[in-house]
């Protein structure tokens, strides 16, 4: 059987590039519903709502994605398990792609009637519905390639792809929001984005055709015949714990990414080119960020990082409130990044951590389902939470920093009572080379 310590820099490079590659177009088709949720997808196809509850209703189709999330790991994660990594990401790709076109072409409410916000939350559940596969098959298919000592720097690589993806999403949205007038942006100019997603798409799977299957997966001798029964039986504890500690990163991604950008545009008045700005330069520094955080989880363990992440996030869920209720850019950039950088202490490492919690024959299932679940918990509800939350506040809306700080302690738990991961051979090295 092949030994995964026998793959190489070179072929680890390629490997680890194409699923980032594939992260980042999927990730981008997640994010640029996020990004047309928070501008134009609440008077467009929900006109008849005020403002504040157009904006909770997109925000509403926006969370569908999340649920369908831990549904798409169920059904991807059955094909992991069953019949290898590879055609997980294929099958992903072509879903999430086909839906984020389709919501390019949706008419408006003012059009088709209740028909549009039908077909967008339709759309949305099968986007998601592809992003809950495409996250378990990325990351399983370079984590169990990697060689144990670099497992976590080289799992890594699809962690940068959601940055990459948001930066592609909101780089194209800056550039029309920049370029056409208001009136012709929520016209059709939102809706060009979707469409890129079709040329993504085929990049992307043209990418992933020569990839090779996991060496782990075909060592596997006895495949599980219902992966999601016996997670449900013997790790569900693992499952639960790894949901409510990777929940605190949805919430801050998706306060900062979604949220805010409502916010800053509604209430306080900042232009949409600002705002886009200020978080993407944020998200650009946290992908150039990853693979470092994610070195010194080699160094120092998953587990630790972790912690770290949690307790950073809540000590900084406050000032970064408070930055942003400035609507000074250049303060705005430091709350999120500040929020970010807290973010990838964490995420930078779980592409590692989650699939070694799991034995092989149901990892892609328990991994996913964890990881999406986290999502349902953290990413789905903070845009809706937070804008009902910040609609009752004043100027500063510190109920929006409580609840973050509150999801933050959570997860700080939910790591404390999940067990360290790294390799027990990286360890015994590290001691001989101590002693030697």
């Amino acid at each position: 059987m092949h030994d995964v310590r026998t793959v190489r820099a070179p072929g680890m490079l390629r490997l680890a590039v194409a699923s980032l590659a594939g992260t980042a177009i999927e990730f981008y088709d997640f994010f640029v519903y996020g990004t047309a949720a928070a501008l134009v997808l609440g008077p467009l196809f929900f006109p008849t709502f005020s403002p504040v509850a157009g904006t909770l209703a997109a925000f509403g189709t926006f969370g569908v994605g999340f649920v369908a999330r831990p549904l798409g790991s169920v059904l991807f994660g059955h094909i992991g398990d069953r019949h290898g990594r590879r055609p997980v990401l294929v099958a992903s790709l072509l879903l999430t792609g086909a839906s984020t076109v389709a919501v390019g072409c949706v008419p408006a409410y003012d059009t088709i009637g209740v028909a549009a916000p039908v077909l967008l939350l339709m759309l949305r559940f099968l986007q998601g519905l592809g992003l809950g596969g495409e996250w378990g098959g990325a990351v399983l298919l370079t984590a169990e390639h990697a060689p144990a000592e670099r497992r976590a720097l080289w799992s890594s690589f699809p962690q940068v792809g959601p940055a990459v993806g948001f930066v592609l999403a909101n780089g194209l949205t800056l550039a029309l929001a920049a370029s056409l007038s208001e009136a012709q942006f929520t016209q059709w100019g939102w809706r060009v984005p979707f469409w890129a997603a079709g040329v993504l798409a085929l990049a992307g799977l043209w990418l992933r055709s020569s990839l090779a299957e996991s060496p782990r997966f075909l060592e596997i001798d006895d495949h599980a015949r219902m992966p999601l029964a016996e997670v449900l039986r013997d790790h569900w504890r693992l499952v639960l714990l790894t949901a409510g500690g990777l929940a605190v990163g949805y919430a801050i991604f998706y306060a900062v990414t979604t949220w805010s950008l409502a916010y800053a545009t509604e209430r306080l008045g900042v232009s949409r080119t600002v705002m886009l700005t200020c978080i993407m330069a944020a998200v650009v520094v946290k992908g150039a960020l990853t693979p470092a955080a994610a070195l010194l989880g080699d160094r120092y363990g998953r587990r630790p990082m972790c912690l770290a992440g949690c307790t950073a996030a809540a000590l900084w869920m406050f000032p970064m409130v408070a930055l942003l209720s400035t609507g000074e850019p250049l303060l705005m950039f430091l709350g999120f990044l500040g929020a970010l950088l807290s973010f990838i202490a964490m995420f930078a490492v779980v592409a590692a951590y989650l699939p070694e919690l799991y034995e092989p024959r149901v990892r892609c299932t328990g991994a996913a389902v964890g990881y999406n679940l986290g999502g349902v918990l953290g990413g789905a509800l903070t845009p809706i939470v937070a804008t009902a939350l910040a609609e009752q506040g004043g100027r500063v809306p510190w109920g929006v920093a409580a609840y973050l700080t509150g999801i933050a302690l959570l997860s700080l738990v939910c790591f404390a009572l999940l067990p360290e991961t790294r390799p027990a051979r990286v360890e015994a090295a590290r001691a001989e080379a101590a002693a030697g």
